[in-house]
């Protein structure tokens, strides 16, 4: 090695960085504001570091215009961000089935801090979101976005324009599919409260003078819990199976 490859090095190696970077910060559960930025920052570079040798032959050389150099490390960090975002829509079904269950069970004002967003979200809904993202770990599926990272050079290479297009078709396709799925999701609670409220409303038309919905209300919220005990295990199935699909289709293939 002589010191006239060292730029050429480090140029693909924060080439790299740039993009991967730019991921790292915006992945779920790494990319939480809770979780330290140091570590994420090892995180990114340890990965850049693992994936050079794969990559680096077939990212270009470095250019002789500084102009060229910026306009390269910008696109990278677009698609980073892209690629980031895209993923973080996937994942938030869980986020948005939980906080309609919340509601539905009447336990909407039961707030807290959620970590994922750093905003105020409903407690049911927040260990919905934990329990998805500690799946997705256990499952393994975190294995698909490091293969991502690898496969995204050869899907986006450098140096080439990021396709906005492609990318915003998809942003909407995914906007609607995880809607879908959280709708899916939170189905049978909507169902229950469906029956249950319809109940009580003609309960309450037969016995006016009782006060029937307060009277009703624990039986709503321990209803509710009976039935998330019972469905949980095939909704976070479903959750799953909605995770890996688009983990695939954005970040493998």
């Amino acid at each position: 090695m002589t010191i006239t490859i060292l730029p050429e090095i480090a140029w693909l190696f924060l080439l790299m960085f740039a993009r991967i970077g730019a991921l790292a910060m915006l992945l779920p559960s790494l990319g939480e504001r809770y979780f330290p930025m140091r570590i994420r920052l090892v995180f990114a570079l340890t990965t850049t570091l693992v994936l050079y040798p794969a990559i680096a032959p077939s990212l270009p050389r470095l250019p002789e215009a500084i102009l060229a150099v910026l306009a390269a490390f910008l696109t990278e960090l677009l698609i980073g961000i892209a690629l980031g975002l895209l993923v973080r829509l996937v994942v938030s079904s869980m986020s948005t089935a939980g906080n309609t269950i919340a509601f539905q069970m009447g336990l909407g004002f039961a707030l807290n801090v959620d970590p994922s967003q750093g905003v105020q979200g409903a407690l049911i809904g927040n260990f919905m979101a934990l329990v998805g993202m500690a799946l997705i770990f256990a499952s393994d599926l975190h294995h698909l976005a490091i293969g991502g990272l690898l496969d995204s050079f050869a899907v986006y290479p450098p140096g080439v324009l990021m396709p906005f297009g492609d990318m915003a078709e998809m942003a909407t396709r995914l906007v609607g599919d995880s809607f879908k799925v959280a709708i899916q999701i939170s189905a049978p609670f909507i169902v229950f409260g469906l029956i249950f409220y319809l109940g009580l409303g003609l309960l309450s038309r037969l016995m006016p003078q009782l006060q029937i919905f307060i009277i009703a209300m624990p039986l709503n919220i321990i209803g509710g819990f009976v039935l998330l005990g019972v469905l949980l295990a095939a909704l976070m199935t479903l959750y799953l199976d909605h995770v890996a699909r688009y983990f695939g289709l954005l970040l493998v293939n």
